[in-house]
């Protein structure tokens, strides 16, 4: 097993073999000393790798440095998580650029059934700071596992508030574990290892350079079942994470602000844009992710009985009738119409109560 770790290490080492490239050579050899062991002739035929790939497979002489990194992590009981590692972080598999190795150390489970991410700006104000403790309050008993990325700020709160209510919670890192950043949370680090734990794909030695984060934040957005941005400018760390969540098709909400505050400038722009759902209170999220029942204050209405739809409606509906929840990529699919077809037809449906939208672009009859 020692020397497939040092395989999989050694992966990461290779020039020109990027998260992607891995992914298509871990489905064609099954484990990394396949890979590093394979002909140059077989490489170099797979689909996405090439002459020129190929060569930097075979040509690979980074061991030594992958030896290293195995003693760290060893000696300092970080768990590496490999591609193919059941405990790997199964949500990012859905990620095209999910991170080959991720470097872990603590004792949550990474694949608990409910993850949110809590996110926002590094000088939050008081109103931001009551949002965040209130917000945590409400995942009591919920079961969650709070992720964030030790930040100043917003971030610091989630995993303080979190472990406060004795809720499990990560750190997701733009640097290795041999440091914490900033170091003033280097006692918080060590109280979330207790109850939560420090997540890389950072090796050992890297400094948290300015265009790691934009790069952590993907692990951030992909690993949460739902992302709440609590404070943010228009622009930064939280706004990325964000845009990364919608384009992994992850749920996202928003806290709004007063339009004069500069902190809630990008949670309003997120709400505007129809990119985050506005949540003012805990059980908003929780309702809407399906983890709370909703109480119905009124039967849902016959469907079609007395209600005239349009053909593209009456296909729609048809679907739907296939099984409990569909996709909206699968309806798209199916319905052989264009997006803006599908889209007006299923606001239309929406609107009459006829179907309901679900958490992760899921569909459903009332």
């Amino acid at each position: 097993m020692q020397n497939e770790i040092l395989y999989q290490l050694a992966l990461t080492l290779i020039p020109q073999i990027g998260p992607v490239q891995a992914k298509i050579l871990l489905a064609h050899f099954g484990n990394a000393s396949a890979i590093l062991q394979a002909k140059a002739g077989h490489l170099k035929n797979i689909e996405g790798i090439g002459e020129s790939r190929a060569y930097s497979i075979k040509n690979f002489s980074g061991f030594q440095r992958a030896e290293e990194e195995l003693n760290f992590i060893e000696k300092y009981g970080i768990r590496p998580l490999f591609l193919t590692d059941p405990a790997y972080p199964q949500r990012l598999l859905n990620c095209y650029d999910s991170p080959t190795l991720l470097f872990y150390k603590g004792n949550a489970d990474l694949n608990i059934s409910r993850i949110v991410a809590i996110i926002g700006t590094r000088n939050h104000t008081e109103y931001g700071k009551q949002l965040t403790d209130k917000l945590v309050r409400g995942l009591i008993a919920q079961g969650v596992l709070v992720i964030s990325g030790l930040a100043y700020g917003i971030d610091a709160l989630a995993h303080k508030n979190a472990l406060k209510h004795a809720i499990p919670t990560v750190g997701v890192l733009a640097h290795g574990l041999d440091q914490v950043y900033p170091a003033f949370h280097s006692a918080l680090a060590k109280d979330m290892i207790r109850n939560g734990g420090l997540l890389t794909e950072y090796w050992s030695g890297t400094d948290p350079d300015k265009h790691n984060f934009p790069t952590r934040n993907r692990i951030v957005a992909g690993m949460s079942d739902a992302t709440i941005v609590i404070e943010t400018g228009s622009k930064g760390g939280s706004m990325i994470t964000a845009e990364l969540a919608n384009g992994y098709n992850k749920d996202v909400f928003a806290y709004p602000g007063r339009v004069t505050d500069h902190k809630s400038e990008g949670c309003n722009q997120l709400i505007r844009q129809n990119k985050a759902m506005l949540i003012t209170e805990p059980n908003d999220l929780l309702e809407i992710m399906g983890w709370i029942e909703v109480k119905k204050t009124k039967p849902a209405l016959q469907k079609e009985i007395f209600i005239e739809l349009s053909e593209n409606e009456k296909i729609i509906l048809g679907i739907l009738k296939e099984k409990e929840n569909t996709h909206i990529d699968e309806i798209n699919l199916k319905a052989n119409l264009s997006s803006s077809a599908v889209a007006a037809a299923i606001l239309n449906l929406e609107l009459q109560n006829i179907i309901a939208s679900l958490p992760g672009k899921m569909y459903s009859l009332q």
